[in-house]
């Protein structure tokens, strides 16, 4: 079974791709329902808005498939954020509602958005995402909204406030950084996930 990286319609899926093909996985970039019922992993990707990614998810008919899946997932970026059950993005938007918290908008004056760029993670526990990755190691953001620290937070960083980077319920995982542009560190992260 292939890893299955959703198409949400709005996402850069190339440097995603790239990179779990570099790790030496196949993958398949997908919204058909019954092949993501049947993933050895799935990925949900970053970059877009949640609207869209909301709305293509809904027009294929996948999102009570996601919800009910028992194989590990990875939201990254925007991925990380539909997991939960809001976002202020749009207006305001329900998401998949997978952990029961809010997105928020970053709003602080003495910073600029997005935020971008390298930053560290600090790990609040333990994880399998975290073998051979020490606390303060540093990822490559690009994101407006945040997902505040809460029951789930794996790792947090900190942009004017501090918000969750890493989360975690049973087999869902998300990351608020880009791991497929962060390098070796990042590259370590997707392999962990992967052999879960």
């Amino acid at each position: 079974m292939p890893i299955v990286i959703l198409n949400t319609g709005c996402a850069n899926l190339a440097s995603i791709t790239i990179a779990i093909k570099k790790l030496g996985y196949t993958t398949i970039v997908t919204c058909d329902p019954a092949v993501v019922h049947n993933a050895k992993k799935i990925v949900i990707p970053g970059v877009g808005s949640a609207v869209t990614a909301m709305r293509e998810l809904s027009r294929n008919m996948i999102v009570n498939v996601i919800c009910n899946v028992k194989t590990p997932v990875l939201g990254i970026c925007l991925g990380m954020q539909l997991l939960c059950n809001f976002s202020e993005e749009g207006g305001g938007i329900k998401t998949l509602g997978i952990l029961k918290t809010p997105v928020y908008r970053l709003r602080n004056k003495n910073i600029t958005l997005p935020h971008i760029g390298w930053n560290k993670i600090i790990f609040n526990r333990g994880s399998i995402l975290f073998n051979n990755i020490k606390t303060g190691s540093r990822f490559y953001f690009v994101h407006s909204y945040f997902v505040p620290i809460n029951k789930y937070t794996l790792a947090c960083s900190d942009y004017g406030i501090s918000f969750s980077s890493v989360i975690q319920k049973n087999n869902f995982f998300g990351v608020q950084f880009h791991p497929e542009k962060s390098g070796d560190i990042g590259a370590q992260l997707l392999k962990n996930f992967l052999e879960i």
